[in-house]
């Protein structure tokens, strides 16, 4: 019987929803700058809820999970 990895997710609080894409991998520090997170989203290194996202401006909001370089990050409202 194969046993199932638990799911490695980051939980992620914005403060208002919606929030642009590129500000998710910027607020989270996975990139250096506001341009290089547009750049890796319009190269489709990122992925959003499954399915690559080229759109930098995407509006992301609470249950969207983003995927870039190996991290899960799970949008949830700030406080809940």
């Amino acid at each position: 019987m194969k046993k199932d990895k638990p799911e490695n997710i980051t939980m992620v609080g914005i403060q208002q929803a919606p929030v642009e894409l590129y500000k998710i991998l910027k607020m989270e520090n996975l990139v250096a700058s506001g341009g290089e997170a547009k750049f890796v989203i319009a190269d489709g290194l990122v992925s959003l809820n499954g399915e690559i996202e080229t759109r930098k401006r995407k509006k992301i909001f609470p249950g969207d999970v983003v995927e870039f370089a190996g991290n899960r990050l799970k949008v949830v409202l700030a406080g809940e």
